[in-house]
């Protein structure tokens, strides 16, 4: 078998851009993946391409020498978007090797250790507060929105959500100034006002929700160590699963773990054992966080082992289409340490369009799916009906 052609395509996914990979066979075989340009690095695609030179005419089949191919050729500039295109290749390319073999992927990586996996309904408000017409999905205006979609999750059988900041000082918005592009910015500190909100917030979802539900809470990089810490202390009393920090100084971030009581969870913006390794060694985390498109799953079950090494579980980072929730579920399936998996529950109407198999979700938990390779294909004839937008991922 021999790779014969590689194609990125793009999907408007409502408020961004779904991004996949397409590489073909001269067996007919076809291997999917999903990478992203919008939260990630914008000319992904473009590395993608550069690779074909190396990929075509290779046996796919022979995922881990063509990775160490592909990382020795840009060694000098790993990470980044480099990492990204490397693991959108080497997930396609077990994709096609378990539809060669004709099993699922979990069942080439040694089979599952449980059947179904537990989900967190993600970004829980936090579209309906940013990006309503975008999603076309309902708005969320005041305090009372925020009690109904705790009801809501209830109702569509999530035991787990996960949420940001919402600000109703004048039109709702979300805090995020470490993403640079709200009035805050360029200061990254906990003031009154924002420890209130979360207080209020949280208030609101734990009367929607009632004691049973799971809430989690991520702050990005949106605050600096003092700001982490104040938020986190702010929130003990709302018994979160966990609180979820991006730091690049795993002292920091080991600084701020021993100073709250609430599990700390991190590690969704790392690439590669290297970069987790000092955050376990400093003991900064109580969850890693791994992102299966961007790390590869092979790179990513790696990681999982490393971590658990040092007793920490691992969960995925799965905020993309249809296809990367197959991809972290194959992962989630496989790893002893897994804890709980991320998914979006608000989409746009198209969503489930893109794929010619959707997820099985039933009360809060997904079920593995029994076909070749992911157990789904995108599907390019809703993708090119929903062509890409330029500049989506705006805050504000």
């Amino acid at each position: 078998m021999k790779i014969t052609g590689l194609k990125c395509l793009h999907a408007d996914a409502g408020c961004r851009n779904f991004d996949f990979l397409k590489i073909t066979t001269d067996e007919g075989i076809i291997g999917w993946s999903e990478f992203n340009e919008s939260f990630g690095g914008m000319g992904v695609s473009a590395v993608i391409q550069h690779f074909k030179p190396i990929l075509l005419g290779e046996d796919p089949r022979a995922y881990e020498s063509i990775i160490a191919k592909l990382f020795a050729v840009r060694r000098q500039a790993s990470g980044g978007l480099v990492q990204q295109a490397i693991g959108a290749v080497e997930n396609a390319l077990l994709d096609i090797k378990a539809r060669a073999l004709g099993i699922p992927v979990y069942e080439m990586l040694g089979g599952p250790v449980r059947e179904k996996i537990r989900l967190y309904w993600s970004h829980c408000g936090t579209y309906r507060v940013a990006w309503p017409e975008e999603m076309t999905i309902p708005p969320i205006k005041n305090i009372s929105d925020i009690r109904a979609m705790g009801k809501e999750v209830v109702s569509k059988g999530y035991t787990a959500l996960k949420t940001n900041i919402f600000l109703f000082d004048g039109k709702p918005r979300l805090h995020i100034p470490g993403f640079s592009l709200v009035e805050e910015f360029p200061a990254l500190n906990a003031e009154q006002s924002i420890t209130q909100a979360i207080r209020l917030q949280l208030e609101a979802f734990r009367e929607g929700t009632g004691p049973e539900i799971d809430i989690l809470v991520d702050l990005n990089f949106n605050f600096k160590t003092e700001g982490f810490l104040k938020m986190a202390r702010t929130m003990q009393p709302f018994n979160l699963l966990w609180v979820e920090i991006d730091s690049r100084n795993p002292e920091a971030l080991h600084y701020i773990r021993q100073g709250t009581t609430i599990p700390l969870a991190s590690g969704e913006c790392l690439f590669g054992r290297r970069d987790y390794k000092s955050y376990l060694e400093n003991q900064s985390m109580d969850i890693a966080i791994i992102d299966v498109p961007w790390n590869g799953i092979a790179e990513s079950l790696k990681i999982a082992s490393l971590a658990e090494i040092y007793e920490v579980n691992v969960a995925p980072h799965n905020f993309y289409s249809h296809l990367s929730t197959f991809m972290s579920a194959h992962f989630s399936s496989v790893v002893a340490n897994f804890r709980i998996m991320e998914i979006d529950v608000d989409t746009v109407p198209w969503y489930n369009d893109l794929v010619t198999v959707k997820p099985h979700i039933d009360q809060g938990y997904l079920h593995l799916p029994d076909g070749p390779g992911w157990g789904t294909e995108v599907n390019e004839e809703a993708v090119l009906a929903h062509p890409p937008k330029v500049n989506q991922w705006k805050f504000s």
